[in-house]
């Protein structure tokens, strides 16, 4: 077990994809977001690339759901613009943008008693006009989703984590099929569920990727975030401290500074452990 002690090639401004020259499936070019004069986000780059998952890290107020919003178009940002592969997203018609780009929101509360499985419905609400197979598609989502179960249950009944895996299903749903071109936003979409849940929705998460999607995902989890991301995009007052690898962006004494609290990464088992010091053990 060795810790990480160097960040040879992260950046502390370049979209993710600058290094390997892929365009991504989604891009955020200088986004700033200001409110009542002051920027909550600043100049701010993104780029997810199909086939990776990469995590958003950073302490609260950093401005990470701020950036999935713009990334999502739910926030217009004051500068800066977001673009779906070839084309700037705002001009990409409402339909075909919900059918290329699928997010879970970090508050997917419902008010009504829809059922879990007309939940998962309203995923399919942009195919509906063409020849899709929506009942396939819903079935799949609930099963990966781990659902089926549920499907007829009325949603208020559910735990707050079982709330979270019906809105993870809704966006799978969406996405289908996931293709090269498919971007599947998440804000903190395991926050309410217990280990075995949080772990079985982070794989799937992967399993997105590896059909091709470009997955963007906000996690307090460090170690989640190191474990299951290609890459990490480090927030600190509205602006990217650090993106790269985790390898590259876990250090120590960065993690530390721009959390404000003791925070050690060890090699261990062939993956990186991240987390905060406490009294007792290491990590490792």
């Amino acid at each position: 077990m060795s810790a990480v002690a160097s960040v040879p090639s992260a950046s502390s401004s370049s979209p993710a994809s600058a290094a390997s020259g892929v365009r991504g499936a989604l891009e955020g070019r200088g986004a700033t977001v200001a409110v009542e004069g002051r920027e909550i986000l600043s100049s701010v780059d993104l780029s997810l690339e199909p086939g990776k998952v990469t995590a958003v890290i950073g302490p609260n107020g950093a401005g990470k759901s701020t950036l999935l919003a713009v990334a999502a178009s739910h926030l217009r940002p004051t500068s800066g613009s977001v673009w779906l592969g070839e084309s700037e997203a705002r001009k990409v018609h409402h339909a075909e943008a919900a059918r290329r780009r699928a997010v879970m929101p970090q508050d997917s509360s419902v008010a009504f008693a829809f059922t879990v499985r007309e939940i998962v419905e309203m995923g399919r609400t942009p195919w509906r006009k063409l020849k899709t197979d929506d009942e396939g598609a819903v079935d799949a989502a609930l099963e990966l989703a781990g659902l089926h179960h549920l499907a007829e249950r009325d949603i208020t009944t559910l735990s707050g984590g079982e709330r979270q895996r019906a809105a993870l299903a809704r966006v799978i749903a969406q996405a289908t099929p996931v293709s090269s071109g498919s971007v599947i936003l998440l804000d903190e979409p395991t926050s309410a569920m217990d280990v075995a849940h949080t772990e079985a929705s982070l794989q799937l998460m992967r399993e997105m990727a590896s059909r091709g999607a470009a997955v963007g995902v906000v996690l307090h989890d460090l170690d989640a975030a190191a474990s299951y991301a290609d890459r990490l995009v480090l927030l600190q007052h509205g602006r990217v401290r650090l993106v790269g690898t985790p390898a590259e962006v876990c250090v120590p004494e960065v993690l530390s500074e721009v959390y404000g609290t003791p925070v050690e990464v060890i090699h261990a088992g062939g993956r990186l452990r991240v987390g905060p010091v406490r009294p007792g053990a290491a990590l490792g």
